[in-house]
């Protein structure tokens, strides 16, 4: 019996044409990237200098900033109204752990439950400072997910400039440049609880040289825990408005505000 003759190898070209149609008509749709104004990692303190009243002192100065009328009135600014966020704290090369995960936060409900999410959860991270490791981790966490920020920003806090084990924080800070990430720094200076220590060197002065980078990149410094919650606020409040300062914030709001019309008054 012969066999039966071959297509031609135009009509095989149509063919798989047509089945590679076929196929991506029936696949699911590739869900787009949400788009926010700012992706923003708060890369927190957890190290071994910092004991369990210091985390949780420090996570409620993060759960008021975010739930601030200011910061809330810095989101509505931006074009997308909303940023996303995440609270990770870091200790030595093997120990970033996420607190909060990705969240959009868009007004005052989310911003709350997100606050409320920080303050419920135990101490996440342990162990000698680890810098390089941390900052590497919270730039994993933004290329990895799905959410396509405007500007992205991870924003390290901590009590010491020290890096003792893993990743080295300029290889680290190099990634972050190339990725287009910023980093800006929270420089604890002292506190007065039992762990807390001054160190013997300006540590503002080795935030911006060795752990900050980008052109916009600042230090805020805490000075103790009476100011704790308020330097945090103002961080939050320049790095979501994306301004130099807070008078700069203070006009723009205005000027949103006396641009939008006000009630319709005409006679009925």
């Amino acid at each position: 019996m012969p066999f039966p003759a071959r297509p031609p190898m135009q009509a095989l070209g149509v063919l798989g044409v047509l089945l590679a149609s076929l196929a991506l008509a029936m696949s699911p749709p590739l869900q787009a990237a949400e788009r926010v104004d700012l992706e923003l990692v708060l890369l927190a303190d957890a190290s071994g200098s910092i004991d369990d009243d210091e985390i949780f002192f420090q996570r409620q100065g993060y759960a008021e900033a975010i739930t601030d009328p200011d910061i809330l009135a810095a989101i509505g600014l931006g074009h997308d109204g909303k940023i996303a966020v995440t609270y990770v704290e870091w200790g030595n090369a093997s120990s970033q752990e996420v607190v909060v995960p990705w969240t959009i936060i868009d007004g005052e409900a989310s911003a709350a439950a997100f606050a409320q999410q920080l303050l419920e959860k135990p101490r996440q991270a342990f162990g000698r400072n680890a810098i390089g490791s941390a900052i590497a981790a919270g730039l994993a966490l933004i290329e990895n997910n799905d959410i396509d920020g405007f500007r992205k920003i991870i924003d390290f806090s901590g009590d010491s400039a020290n890096n003792w084990g893993g990743l080295p924080v300029q290889a680290a800070r190099d990634a972050a440049l190339a990725a287009d990430v910023s980093i800006n720094g929270l420089a604890i200076l002292c506190r007065p609880c039992a762990s807390g220590r001054p160190v013997s060197y300006d540590l503002e002065q080795a935030f911006r040289e060795d752990i900050i980078v980008g052109p916009a990149a600042f230090v805020v410094t805490v000075d103790g825990n009476q100011s704790f919650a308020e330097a945090v606020r103002k961080k939050l409040l320049l790095e979501v408005a994306g301004v130099p300062d807070e008078q700069t914030f203070r006009l723009r709001l205005a000027a949103a505000r006396s641009s939008q019309p006000g009630p319709d008054v005409s006679p009925q």
